[in-house]
């Protein structure tokens, strides 16, 4: 049997972006060029004042993506600020964003990069 290592990520959060359905890959984009490595995005159903006013005060379901980005401490600023502009949530009803701290991740890092780093 071979021995198993467990790499914990400390110094890490996750950056959660909540938007209409549609406007995901702009955000996605910008976070990989602000040095995110990836993302995770899911479909829900959102609603809330603009769902409650459609056609004729009909309640709406609308469709939303949520992103969500893992980054390093040091980058989550500059992240954040760049999904937020792509995303354009300084327009009312496009939607929400925050940072949560994380205790810590666990996830495959190649050993030669974790020598490297060393």
């Amino acid at each position: 049997m071979s021995a198993r290592n467990i790499t914990i990520l400390t110094g890490v959060s996750l950056i959660t972006c909540i938007v209409q359905r549609g406007n995901g890959d702009a955000i996605i984009k910008a976070a990989q060029e602000a040095g995110a490595q990836g993302a995770t995005v899911n479909f829900a159903k959102g609603t809330g004042i603009r769902e409650r006013m459609g056609i004729l005060g009909v309640a709406v379901e609308v469709d939303k993506e949520v992103i969500q980005v893992i980054v390093s401490t040091e980058q989550q600023e500059l992240i954040f600020e760049q999904m937020y502009l792509a995303g354009n949530l300084d327009t009312p009803g496009m939607g929400i964003m925050y940072i949560t701290p994380l205790d810590k991740a666990a996830t495959y890092i190649p050993a030669e990069l974790i020598e490297k780093l060393a």
